[in-house]
């Protein structure tokens, strides 16, 4: 491609968007509500995923809400401040990146005096009230502040921070005061204090500052419109298409996460398909998809990093095995976990939030344990081209009876030991030659796989549903999950896999396959 050629705009990946360099749907689009409570001087949390536009929605709001005249917004973000513990050295960061922020906007003059906000420092505790009121006390216009990164205060800072914000808005009849105030990050105010230090505050949870209003503002995932929009204005700059299907697939993949929307559609223009005569296709998409999952891009990576809390491993367990979760904390943990962007609630379940993520999870859990596993996918594909699927499925109870169950207790995720296994197993085989897609939630009482396998031009499908077997569950009950599960899918080849935890019966009982006639269909059972 000659340079004249190349687009002036990009696919962004990498922090915030820039109009004049980016690709960008119009996020004031994707914050309409945090507009209205913000001119109603409301003071509210703004919670959302990672790199899902938070940045670029305050910095879009503080640049349209200036020029109206009525208020200073003033965007600040506390990233610098994640190092500090010590209480004054945090206030001393949060008053530099003020500081920093009003001189840019041109308002210097509201810049507390430097004496003052060192004797302010003396007592930290109160520092940040005396500081932002100085600020309210020399500007004309109400002021607004949008502080990005807000959760990333730690210990006895972030006690502190919030304490004083909630001083100032119980104060703000009678004294200099913001006119609203906005903390944007991946958690809900309730979630930004260890629990071990959520006895020194009280008040989180009851008369918050930010939950007298409303609690939580999220962001809007895109909609496969927006998909086709931004999709779109890479068209316009550079003549290349993306299909419709295109468009519906990356949609589909991403569930219109913005970040998992660009790094898909950049895969595919800037890495794939780099002729802009071609057009882009839902198998260049498909293919983008698995490029992001096995290089395991940062944005991936760092989510993904959580599965090692507690918090999320008490959710996501139960949710793979299809259990509900059980415990005092399941609504703080699931709140939490959705904060994160890793779950949310679809049809009424609590589910991954996403195909990607949805996919990336288990693969993730069980990646050592594939690596390890001496399974060649040769050895089950016929003459014909096709998967042997019974072949594998023997192949997988006697590994399953020798060391698959001993192996099973070695992942830290022990509650979906069994289904993680079984993924990882079928995973190794099909790796290079077809797909396995999963889908569980939380109480679905299932987990439910679909294997796809390339056939030439063709593609054979096949359902394999996984149950926990217990003393007072049958296969009869097992059976009609997988009926749906069938329907759904509009599949004939369908197996039920079922683990069978009564440790009273031998393995000769609770290995064997059976095919059991149900509404005029055959469904294979496979015990281990």
């Amino acid at each position: 491609m000659s340079p004249s050629a190349r687009p002036t705009r990009w696919f962004n990946i990498a922090g915030p968007c820039f109009p004049q360099e980016h690709y960008i749907v119009p996020p004031e689009r994707r914050a309409r509500e945090a507009a209205v409570l913000i001119a109603q001087g409301r003071w509210f949390s703004l919670v959302a995923g990672r790199q899902t536009g938070k940045a670029t929605t305050l910095q879009t709001l503080a640049r349209s809400l200036n020029p109206a005249g009525g208020h200073h917004v003033l965007w600040v973000d506390l990233q610098s401040a994640r190092v500090e513990t010590e209480l004054a050295a945090a206030m001393q960061s949060v008053f530099d990146r003020l500081r920093d922020v009003l001189t840019r906007e041109g308002l210097a003059r509201l810049v507390p005096d430097g004496a003052k906000a060192t004797a302010w420092l003396a007592t930290p505790s109160t520092a940040l009230e005396h500081y932002l009121s100085a600020v309210c006390a020399a500007s004309a216009r109400p002021v607004v502040l949008l502080f990005d990164e807000a959760d990333v205060l730690r210990g006895r800072a972030m006690v502190s921070f919030l304490t004083q914000l909630r001083a100032l808005y119980l104060a703000r009849h009678t004294r200099p005061a913001p006119w609203c105030v906005v903390l944007a990050g991946v958690r809900a105010v309730r979630d930004y204090v260890a629990d071990d230090e959520r006895g020194a505050v009280p008040w989180l949870g009851t008369a918050s500052p930010f939950n007298v209003t409303v609690e939580n503002v999220g962001l809007a995932a895109f909609t496969e419109a927006e998909v086709g929009e931004l999709t779109a204005q890479h068209t316009t700059e550079t003549g290349q298409r993306f299909e419709p299907l295109a468009i519906a697939r990356v949609f589909s993949w991403s569930a219109g996460h913005p970040w998992l929307v660009n790094a898909l559609c950049d895969q595919c223009t800037r890495r794939d398909v780099t002729d802009r005569a071609v057009a882009v296709t839902a198998a260049h998409v498909d293919a983008a998809k698995e490029t992001l999952i096995l290089e395991r891009r940062t944005h991936i990576d760092s989510l993904l990093a959580r599965l090692r809390e507690d918090r999320v491993r008490r959710v996501i367990a139960p949710m793979i095995a299809g259990e509900r979760a059980v415990g005092d904390t399941l609504d703080d943990d699931v709140a939490y976990v959705a904060s994160l962007g890793l779950i949310a609630k679809i049809q009424g379940m609590w589910q991954v939030a996403n195909p990607i993520y949805r996919e990336v999870v288990p693969r993730v859990l069980t990646a050592a344990m594939q690596e390890q596993l001496a399974q060649k996918t040769a050895w089950y594909v016929r003459a014909d081209g096709t998967l042997d699927v019974p072949k594998v499925m023997g192949a997988w109870q006697t590994f399953w009876r020798k060391d698959g169950h001993l192996a099973a207790e070695g992942f830290s995720y022990k509650e979906s030991g069994p289904h993680l296994m079984l993924m990882a197993f079928l995973q190794r085989i099909v790796n290079g030659g077809g797909s396995v897609e999963r889908e569980y939630a939380l109480g679905k009482g299932a987990l439910d796989l679909l294997l796809r396998w390339r056939v030439g031009s063709a593609e054979q499908r096949v359902a394999i549903e996984v149950k926990l077997r217990r003393d007072t569950e049958t296969e009869d009950d097992a059976l009609e999950q997988v009926l749906g599960y069938m329907d759904s899918l509009g599949v004939d080849d369908a197996w039920l896999v079922l683990f069978d935890l009564r440790t009273t019966r031998a393995w000769s009982e609770r290995l064997f396959v059976n095919e059991r006639a149900v509404g005029g269909r055959v469904v294979r059972v496979v015990g281990c």
